[in-house]
């Protein structure tokens, strides 16, 4: 492994973060597993980002996979393309938006990145809004957006943003006011920018902040913003790469929560819906979809292959009602590590819906990031056998828990009390 590990910083960026001290191949997954070099069985707990959203080595994915792959992988967006006119058809039927137009690209960033363009395109404005501690990606554009300083390395961006208060429930300056005192206050924060401002294109944010920690606004956040959005015609972009396909279980997607004044008008998606094919994707009105004046293609964006996994992946997920799953076994999960938290001075909160659990850490008695105690868990469950992730944004730290959606019960009490092991471990 070692050798493997030299290899790779060899010919790697620096910035090519890796966990663990001593890090990790995987060589092989099945369902909720997946196994190293070394042959040890480990329960995923991340999913590779949360993108191994039904299971490892699904076998109507594979069969997918292999039966395309022996036609044909790719012809580009030029030529008609079946697996990707049914996929698009799939998703605008589930979208909740009307007139649905779909296009695919190759990750959550592009998908965000196209999504930018439609919104700043259709108002004619560069100037974007976006959440505090929000990530968006790591493309120009959508790094110029990303509300975490941790994951973004430059400042020069080609649009305006101004960030706005809200997608930290816990903490900031409307931390100490009840839900509707604190939806009430980020409206009034919301309406105060507007005035200081030129017309915005798009408001974007995740319905759940993935990166910076599984954070999330009371329900009906986005819904009393979208009133106000409406009345100047600026755009809701609803960046659901990682809250998408059903994974919050109380929804199909995370804008749900917020729906009461409608759907949004852009919606970005990838991750779990290739269960690790690169698929992600732009679902918007027609006529936002069909605002640009130039050609534009995918080369690589509807590939017949990524299209055929899709397809099936999304087909298991609806079937089997992956959704439900996450919804009960996701309750459970919180429910044994809420418990587990309650005797531990350095997790400060548990929070989450669905399979979409973080657990955050502070040093004990304050309020202030432990990132030492975070690497300590990732280490001690790593050796209990359990992957998980981390994230946060300022002065935060904590660790992300994304299982596949299929996780079974007996699979959730085992994870749990490996993490409840590692927890006490590091403190």
């Amino acid at each position: 492994m070692n050798d493997l590990y030299d290899r790779h910083r060899a010919v790697l960026p620096d910035w090519l973060a890796l966990y663990y001290e001593d890090p990790l191949e995987i060589t092989h997954g099945e369902g909720r597993h997946v196994w190293d070099a070394e042959g040890r069985r480990y329960l995923d707990f991340f999913g590779g980002i949360l993108t191994t959203m039904t299971a490892h080595a699904l076998p109507e994915v594979t069969k997918a996979v292999s039966e395309q792959a022996a036609r044909i992988i790719h012809s580009s967006t030029l030529y008609l393309n079946r697996p990707m006119v049914e996929l698009a058809e799939r998703i605008a039927q589930l979208s909740g938006i009307p007139d649905a137009r779909v296009f695919f690209t190759t990750s959550g960033t592009e998908a965000n990145d196209t999504a930018l363009l439609l919104a700043t395109a259709y108002r004619r404005s560069n100037t974007v809004l976006a959440m505090r501690n929000s990530y968006h990606g790591r493309s120009f554009s959508t790094v110029g957006i990303t509300g975490n300083r941790s994951w973004s390395p430059s400042s020069l961006s080609p649009l305006q943003t101004l960030y706005v208060h809200g997608g930290v429930r816990t903490r900031g300056p409307f931390a100490h006011l009840d839900d509707a005192g604190f939806v009430a206050a980020c409206v009034d924060d919301l309406k105060d920018l507007l005035g200081h401002t030129r017309p915005p294109a798009a408001l974007i944010a995740e319905p759940v902040q993935g990166v910076g920690g599984f954070t999330s606004p009371p329900d009906g956040l986005y819904a009393a913003f979208r009133d106000v959005l409406k009345e100047h015609g600026i755009l809701w972009i609803a960046d659901e790469v990682q809250t998408g396909w059903g994974r919050t279980g109380d929804h199909f997607w995370g804008w749900q929560a917020h729906g009461r004044s409608g759907p949004p008008d852009i919606v970005t998606f990838a991750k779990g819906i290739g269960n690790g094919m690169s698929v992600g994707g732009v679902i918007a009105r027609a006529e936002i979809m069909n605002c640009l004046d130039a050609n534009s293609i995918s080369t690589f964006g509807g590939t017949q292959i990524t299209m055929a996994a899709a397809l099936a992946n999304l087909n298991h997920l609806v079937e089997h009602d992956l959704q439900g799953n996450a919804r009960r076994v996701g309750g459970l999960l919180i429910e044994r590590l809420r418990a587990v938290a309650a005797g531990l001075p350095g997790v400060r909160e548990v929070r989450g819906r669905g399979l979409m659990i973080g657990v955050e850490l502070a040093r004990p008695g304050t309020d202030e990031a432990d990132p030492q105690a975070a690497a300590a868990v990732l280490e001690a469950a790593r050796e209990g056998g359990l992957l998980i992730g981390k994230g946060g944004g300022h002065d935060t730290s904590a660790l992300r828990i994304a299982p596949p959606l299929s996780l079974t019960v007996a699979e959730a009490e085992e994870g749990a009390a490996i993490l409840a092991d590692a927890l006490r471990a590091a403190h």
